[in-house]
């Protein structure tokens, strides 16, 4: 596990949202300390729009480091995040409309993380 993912988790096991413990794992990707990092992911935490938090959060990394050039880059984290899960909707993957949860928010922290991470350093 990468340590990112590691203080990914560490952040959610600290009450962080899904969001802010994601964007926070990444600040430094974003130019952004931790605090603003928090700030910035609060809109996303239970995401937005039905779509995941954290989620959000990875594409909000991808799109302050990279610009525009992020939009090609954050449809393939969808794709493989949903390859992953089968979803990107925080309802689905809680299951909420089936009772059978698909991903618990801390797996999909993880999940999250690591594709984020693994995704920057392909583009290394």
């Amino acid at each position: 596990m990468s340590n990112r993912a590691e203080k990914a988790i560490e952040n959610h096991k600290n009450f962080y949202p899904c969001s802010a413990a994601v964007l926070c794992a990444f600040a430094d990707e974003t130019g952004m300390n931790e605090q603003d990092s928090r700030k910035a992911a609060m809109p996303f935490a239970g995401g937005k729009m039905g779509k995941c938090g954290a989620v959000l959060a990875a594409e909000y990394v991808l799109e302050k480091k990279l610009g525009a050039d992020a939009e090609e880059l954050k449809a393939e984290f969808e794709q493989r995040f949903k390859e992953m899960n089968q979803t990107l909707m925080c309802r689905e993957l809680k299951g909420g409309l089936t009772g059978k949860p698909i991903r618990s928010c801390r797996g999909c922290v993880t999940d999250a993380a690591e594709l984020l991470d693994k995704m920057l350093e392909e583009r290394k």
